[in-house]
């Protein structure tokens, strides 16, 4: 039986203006639901929060998770998207909570209340719950809860998530006091959640600066602490992951200094390895629970290729327009539609674009559709989410920060904008459409990008590949070092403490001490320095520093423009008579491409000219102005060898390891014209250039071999550029990283030839290039292998093709030329001659 959406094909297939852009359509079937009950009933202000929740009984892992719960089992949640993996940590934490409530005496945390106040309304007693740092009065329980997301706006979703639950039964209200604990907490909050709130939603750089380092503040907290959830399991990979793992570890030894030893539930989208993943970041053994048993409708899942312009079809019709013209024609039909895109620009530009022809057939319309990505305020997130969650909103331009788990309800289409980089999140884009047993869309939009296209003629490709693994290694000696000083910061460091951090611990603890920053004392290492090590440790890979966009009075003109500070987010002008606002945030690497001097900013689908950027106050200033175009950064990047460690020889070539330094500047900025992408000017700009000084490997090939295959008929450049990818996709399964924490690229102008160059995404590098320097032969035997086993005739994104290169984050994929494909005959070719 045809669904809706096979009616919405068959409407665009047979439309004047169709030129055969699905190029490829696969319908999934509807998965039924699958219900079980746990092997103790729920205790009754459970039962009667989840019907007023409307939610009858409880899907297959809904109740297998409250089972291994309630036998103290760590173990791991992995289904799809909107399959209720919220519920299977919420219900063991607020059962939990009730048993320990109705027989535990008061702990004295809190001030007495009168008895009466135990009977009030469930809705005041919620009120409360509400609020930062005043959780409700009620009956005491002494077990805590710690719950960890990646993100602070998915803790400030699971909070109302909870709050609800409160809402929903009297009983739940009086046990339970959740709250935030981030960096936006204010700080006369802090001390009643430490001592109040039994279910703090937390992220783990919060943890590793704040709460770890001052430990004897949460003593009570860590002493009851009962469950620590870590959701989105599957976002800790690489570099991120790996130090995630070690702030498992402190956390853990903290945990049992005050006598507890908490469970872990984990959460996860689908990836390959959630067992070893959970393992790795919790150090103890996870069991996996994958069977789904949440109902999804049928899903039509179309590969959309943009028609070709011109005779020879090089170039192709504005990806953005085609995804833009799917989601005005689904929000007519009155379908909710969610447009993931690649960049902050192209949802700005989704966003524009549909409100503009919406606006032609009425206003209504037209204010049902809006733009949701990071730099908004916290605020303006929230607001959005909540109208979408509602219906209010029909259409929704979107960056990836809609891929996570924040709950705006079911959607009924997806448009994906361009392919998101791996097949993992792609399934997790296109799960956030479908509702129930309804059927639901997803359209992938090809960009005329070379990895885009090879999508969409080869469709067996995509649907074929399973999704990625996530990789993690916290023994890598670096993230060691770092975080054996923060924990020896937080107790000493003792003989028993390689069971938590590993064998290499002692060794690495005695290095630290002959750098002084530990000092050992019998079998002991205590921290030996003034700072707090936590302070030079960062989680990530990316600078926490946030730039503030303001916006400028309209009388305020020229360098005779000065601006006061009158609150957080307001500021005066001289004058006083108009107010200058902010109204975004942009983290410090990408001002400089976002946010330059005379960029055209868009912002809720307004456009703004960029005054000035202030790097010294971290403020960039502007002020709206209707233009008839927006700009695109021109962006330049090198790498430049500082010191040379290491050489050795092999036939064919040199291979070196050694300090490098990567440096990318906005240089100019391009003006492009709405709608059409034509482009009407290039100004040039002077801005400062970021640097990472890192380590990395540098392969020189000899002027004989690269001869020997220009005289074959080969591109000779391609098959160093296909051996740099090929290194990119293998060296992580040598190194224990993520593809995102190495990066490449192959010029001449260090050493005067062509040279494929390996490094460390990361300041100071963490030794992932020089493992592959050390192991060379193995990396260029792995890379020949992958390539000569892939099935593809002449390179695809699973061999040669795909580099993990950094990407120009703050431009528009349609005026980008994408990376080609290189030769896999020309690639091949040089790893023969190379390991002979």
């Amino acid at each position: 039986m045809a669904g809706p959406f096979d009616e919405f094909l068959a409407d665009l297939t047979q439309d004047r203006r169709y030129q055969q852009q699905a190029v490829h359509v696969k319908r999934l079937p509807a998965r039924p639901a699958r219900f079980a009950d746990p092997a103790a009933p729920l205790p009754p202000p459970l039962a009667a929060g989840l019907a007023r929740l409307s939610i009858e009984r409880l899907y297959v892992h809904q109740a297998r998770a409250l089972d291994l719960a309630r036998a103290g089992r760590d173990f791991v949640v992995v289904t799809g998207t909107a399959s209720g993996k919220t519920m299977c940590y919420n219900l063991p934490v607020l059962e939990r909570l009730l048993a320990e409530a109705a027989g535990a005496p008061d702990t004295g945390e809190r001030p007495a209340r009168r008895a009466d106040q135990h009977t009030r309304p469930a809705s005041r007693v919620a009120n409360q719950a509400r609020l930062i740092g005043e959780p409700p009065a009620g009956i005491a329980s002494s077990a805590k809860a710690l719950y960890l997301f990646p993100t602070k706006a998915l803790a400030q979703d699971q909070r109302g998530a909870l709050v609800r639950w409160a809402e929903a039964d009297a009983a739940l209200a009086r046990v339970l006091r959740p709250a935030t604990y981030d960096g936006d907490t204010p700080q006369h909050s802090r001390r009643r959640i430490r001592t109040e709130a039994n279910v703090i939603l937390s992220n783990p750089d919060m943890l590793h600066v704040s709460v770890l380092p001052h430990h004897a503040r949460w003593a009570t907290f860590f002493q009851n602490l009962r469950y620590i959830v870590v959701d989105e399991l599957h976002q800790y990979r690489g570099i991120f992951g790996s130090n995630v793992a070690m702030v498992m570890r402190r956390l853990a030894r903290v945990c049992a200094h005050y006598g507890s030893r908490p469970q872990f539930i984990c959460s996860s989208a689908t990836i390959a390895n959630p067992g070893e993943l959970a393992r790795s970041l919790t150090g103890r053994p996870c069991e996996v629970l994958d069977e789904d048993g949440s109902p999804r409708g049928p899903r039509v899942f179309v590969l959309w290729n943009p028609p070709a312009l011109g005779r020879d079809g090089l170039a192709r019709r504005s990806a953005a327009m085609e995804a833009t013209d799917l989601l005005v024609r689904l929000v007519e039909r009155g379908v909710q539609t969610i447009v993931f895109t690649k960049a902050r620009v192209v949802a700005e530009l989704v966003y524009r674009y549909a409100r503009e022809r919406l606006a032609k057939s009425g206003k209504a319309l037209a204010d049902k559709v809006r733009a949701y990505r990071g730099g908004y305020l916290p605020e303006e997130r929230r607001a959005i989410e909540k109208a979408l969650f509602s219906g209010e909103l029909l259409g929704i331009a979107s960056t990836n920060a809609l891929e996570l788990g924040i709950d705006v309800g079911s959607l009924d289409a997806a448009v994906l904008l361009g392919f998101p980089g791996t097949i993992a999140s792609t399934w997790q884009q296109a799960g956030r459409a479908g509702r129930g047993s309804r059927q639901a869309l997803t359209v992938l939009v090809a960009y005329n990008d070379p990895i885009d296209q090879y999508l969409m003629h080869h469709p067996e490709y995509f649907f074929g590949r399973p999704v990625e693994s996530a990789v993690i290694d916290p023994q890598n000696p670096c993230i060691l070092a770092n975080h054996l000083g923060c924990a020896a910061a937080e107790l000493p460091l003792a003989p028993q403490d390689e069971a938590v951090f590993g064998p290499r611990a002692r060794e690495v603890a005695r290095i630290l001490a002959d750098a002084g920053d530990l000092t050992a004392i019998d079998d002991r290492f205590y921290w030996s320095r003034a700072e707090q090590p936590s302070q030079r440790t960062d989680l990530r890979t990316i600078s926490n520093d946030t730039f503030s966009i303001v916006r400028l009075c309209a009388e305020a003109h020229g360098e005779e423009r000065r601006l006061r500070a009158a609150a957080p987010h307001e500021e005066l002008c001289e004058s006083g008579a108009a107010r200058a606002e902010v109204i975004g945030q942009v983290d410090s690497i990408s001002a400089p491409e976002l946010v330059y001097p005379n960029a055209i900013y868009l912002h809720e689908g307004e456009s703004y000219l960029v005054r000035r950027l202030d790097f010294e106050g971290k403020v960039a200033y502007v002020e709206r102005a209707e233009t008839d175009y927006y700009t695109q950064p021109v962006l330049a990047d090198r790498c430049r060898i500082r010191r040379e460690d290491r050489r050795k020889t092999a036939p064919g070539m040199a291979a070196c390891f050694g300090d490098l330094t990567v440096t990318w500047a906005t240089v100019a900025l391009k003006k492009i014209k709405y709608y059409t992408n034509e482009n009407i000017g290039q100004t040039a700009l002077d801005l400062p250039a970021q640097t990472l000084d890192t380590t990395g490997l540098w392969l020189m090939v000899d002027d004989d071999v690269m001869e020997d295959l220009r005289r074959a008929g080969l591109k000779a450049v391609e098959g160093l550029v296909g051996l740099r990818n090929l290194a990119l996709v293998c060296l992580p399964m040598l190194a224990m990283c993520d593809r995102r924490d190495l990066s490449g690229i192959v010029e001449s102008s260090n050493t005067g030839r062509p040279t494929a160059f390996i490094y460390d995404r990361f300041l100071g590098g963490l030794g992932f290039a020089e493992k592959g320097y050390e192991m060379l032969p193995e990396l260029l035997a792995m890379c020949r292998r992958l390539a000569a086993e892939c099935p593809c005739e002449s390179g695809c994104p699973s061999c040669v093709g795909l580099a993990n290169l950094r990407p120009p984050i703050h431009q528009d994929p349609d005026l980008v030329h994408g990376y080609a494909i290189p030769s896999k005959e020309a690639a091949l070719s040089l790893l023969g001659r190379l390991l002979m």
